[in-house]
């Protein structure tokens, strides 16, 4: 039980976010069918599952949301943004029931005002009581003629698996659900009860077939099985819709639903048929069929007669060929992959030093499978980036309510997909990023009236593949950053030297800088000077990079360039002395040869001249104070800094290496410039630099003047 309790807790956790991100559409489309439904449908799941694991407090109260979205569903309320502002709260109160222990006292206060403000907004709604199991009658009074003719009858036989009970499901509550759909007949069927001496008193023997006729479609069945539909077989058929049947010659014969069902074989029914009996008699005195099967294909055909009105056929939604995994497995899966790519490169090593073709060809064999293993792994951790984006629409529209000022979101690249461990630590710095831009960057309404521009502001969020990163972009159509503030507020803090010449680029990167802030006021969203060097520190952590532009009075342009994936990079392998050291293949653009010449014509500087442009470069031999003897010709590899080409000299170039990241122990934690290390194919360490802080500590160490 406690398996099923966590397991309706990760769903109803997946439909919350679906809610949000439905309300939040709905709100752009108040006419927009579908995403009612959908939002019906997501209410109507977590009920239904929450009432079947004990969670009766989400139950109840989601009924009575899920009763006045039924209304809108049906036409009789009209989407506004009281009631969205109010689904909103509900969802987020259904979020709290659902981190409460079952059993123990909740806080109903803040339900209970919902439900108010929802039943201010419908003053006629009758709540249905509580408990209520009265079946509509065959002529289902109270539909509009609308539904009416959308109408359909479907045939369902649900045979729960022997340990349905033991899982905590009651087969009758969901019977009682399909109930409320519409006019049902229900009809049980007892023929795999066993012996009593074989009988297992927790098991479920009996499976039953159904008969409902409603307006609601397939999918409103489906939902009813949708927490069981593992722990059943159901099976569901349309067998009348507009124009299927005559009415002149009435429904199906008995026979042709007891073959349709699979009671019966077609030559089974033709032996029979040549009797002169009723066709159901002879069936049960001859053992073919059992009475219960009998009875219900009965009970169909009447219930088919006895429904004349105009229906209309739902949409058959296909069966979803998905799997569930919890992440830990996908963890241990890339783990395992990467000491097979460690393995790999050990044994490509070992072939070519010992030169057998044979062996060399099953090396490389090996290698092209490693390599799709590799892929295929890492692609089941990507999540589209959309999923994220979703959550950011809710922070926009409460922060710019809050703030009192008039802003939209609009995204864009949803489907770019990234590592889902680089998602979750994405969200941190994004959430701080739009703060400001909603706070700083977008004006009151009334200022950008002043200014010529609409009252109301935007905020784009996107995402687009740039090679093996990812470009996010956050953009908004604000006042921009001020220049010449910024920059005093960093002389003021002594982070640049007032006569220092940089760029606006370099100013603007300022702003990352701890506890830096222009704010005139603090606020409860910003003003502190905390965020945006947790953003920074987000950002380098995961091996991005992060730059800022802006335009006085048109807005701010920030962008993420995050890689992929964390777990295996493709990087370049470098050697210095007798160690190695690898580098982040994303951020370099080629290698250069470093001559004892070009030393001594630079002058004691470390600068190259790479095709007529000069290059600083950080010698990584005197940084890490290698002192054997250096190469007569040394390497340049050189990168693409935030935007500012570096050069990194290293003694040999190895080449490109497929890098499986381990990190560090706690004694070298902090060691600046080192992100991680991993293990080379003959089983020695090489450490992954963090050219990034490499450069920021050579940079802070010729300001110290050391």
């Amino acid at each position: 039980m406690e398996q099923a309790i966590a397991t309706y807790k990760e769903e109803a956790g997946e439909l919350l976010a679906e809610l949000e991100t439905s309300l939040l559409e709905l709100e752009e489309t108040p006419e927009d069918n579908d995403l009612i439904n959908r939002v019906f449908r997501a209410m109507h799941t977590i009920k239904g599952s929450g009432a079947m694991f004990g969670f009766d407090e989400i139950a109840t109260f989601t009924h009575e949301v899920e009763t006045v979205f039924d209304m809108v569903r049906n036409g009789k309320m009209t989407v506004t943004k009281r009631l969205l502002d109010l689904t909103l709260k509900s969802r987020d109160h259904i979020a709290y029931l659902l981190g409460c222990p079952i059993g123990e006292e909740v806080d109903r206060s803040p339900g209970d005002e919902i439900i108010s403000g929802l039943r201010q907004l419908v003053p006629q709604l009758e709540m249905p009581q509580k408990g209520s199991t009265e079946v509509p009658a065959i002529n289902l009074p109270g539909l509009s003629e609308e539904e009416l003719s959308n109408e359909c009858t479907w045939r369902i036989r649900f045979r729960p698996l022997p340990n349905i009970l033991i899982c905590g499901t009651n087969p009758i509550s969901l019977i009682n659900e399909l109930r409320e759909l519409g006019t049902a007949h229900v009809v049980a069927q007892f023929d795999e009860i066993p012996q009593i001496d074989e009988l297992v008193a927790e098991n479920c023997y009996i499976y039953w077939d159904i008969i409902l006729t409603t307006s609601r479609g397939e999918d409103a069945i489906k939902d009813v099985f949708i927490f069981v539909e593992d722990d059943c077989d159901i099976k569901i058929e349309l067998i009348d819709k507009s124009g299927l049947i005559d009415r002149d010659e009435g429904y199906k014969k008995l026979g042709d639903i007891l073959v349709e069902r699979g009671d019966l074989s077609p030559v089974e029914m033709q032996k029979v048929l040549m009797l002169q009996k009723r066709f159901g008699e002879l069936l049960v005195e001859q053992g073919i069929v059992s009475p219960e099967k009998v009875q219900s294909a009965l009970v169909e055909q009447q219930h088919v007669k006895g429904v004349r009105k105009e229906r209309g056929e739902a949409p058959q939604a296909e069966a979803a060929a998905s799997i569930r995994v919890p992440a830990e497995r996908l963890d241990q899966l890339i783990n395992l992959v990467g000491e097979m790519v460690t393995v790999q490169a050990h044994l490509t090593q070992v072939s070519m030093a010992g030169g057998d073709p044979t062996f060399i060809a099953i090396s490389e064999e090996v290698e092209r499978l490693t390599n799709e293993l590799r892929d295929t792994a890492l692609n089941i951790r990507m999540l589209p980036i959309g999923s994220t984006f979703s959550k950011f629409k809710r922070l926009v529209r409460d922060l710019s309510s809050e703030l009192g000022k008039e802003i939209d979101m609009e995204t864009f690249g949803g489907d770019t997909e990234l590592d889902k461990t680089v998602i979750e630590k994405l969200n941190d710095p994004l959430v701080h990023i739009i703060r400001n831009s909603i706070d700083h960057g977008i004006e009151m309404p009334e200022a950008r009236k002043a200014a010529g521009k609409p009252s109301n502001g935007t905020v784009y969020l996107g995402a687009e593949h740039s090679g093996d990163s990812v470009l996010i972009t956050i953009r908004d159509n604000g006042g921009g950053l001020d220049r010449d503030t910024i920059r005093a507020k960093a002389i003021e803090k002594g982070l640049i030297s007032a006569t220092a010449e940089i760029s606006d680029r370099e100013i603007y990167a300022q702003i990352f800088a701890p506890g830096f802030s222009t704010a005139a006021k603090v606020t409860s969203v910003s003003g502190r000077g905390v965020g945006m060097d947790v953003v920074k520190r987000g950002i380098d952590g995961l091996r991005g990079s992060i730059s800022v532009d802006s335009v006085r009075g048109t807005g701010t342009t920030i962008t993420l360039k995050i890689p992929l994936t964390l777990a295996i990079i493709d990087s370049l392998l470098v050697k210095i002395g007798k160690d190695h050291f690898v580098l982040p293949l994303a951020a370099i653009e080629e290698c250069v040869e470093l001559t004892r010449e070009d030393i001594k014509n630079s002058h004691g500087r470390n600068l190259a001249n790479v095709r007529g442009v000069i290059i600083p470069y950080i010698p990584l031999r005197q940084h890490f104070l290698i002192t054997d003897q250096r190469p007569e010709i040394e390497q340049i590899v050189i990168a693409d800094i935030h935007g500012t080409k570096v050069g990194f000299v290293v003694d040999h170039v190895v080449g490109e290496h497929q890098t499986v990241i381990k990190s560090l122990g706690k004694m070298y934690r902090d060691v600046r410039g080192v992100s991680g290390a991993t293990i080379l194919g003959d089983g020695t360490v090489a450490l992954i630099l963090d050219m990034g802080v490499l450069l920021q500590s050579v940079e802070e160490l010729e300001n110290a003047g050391v």
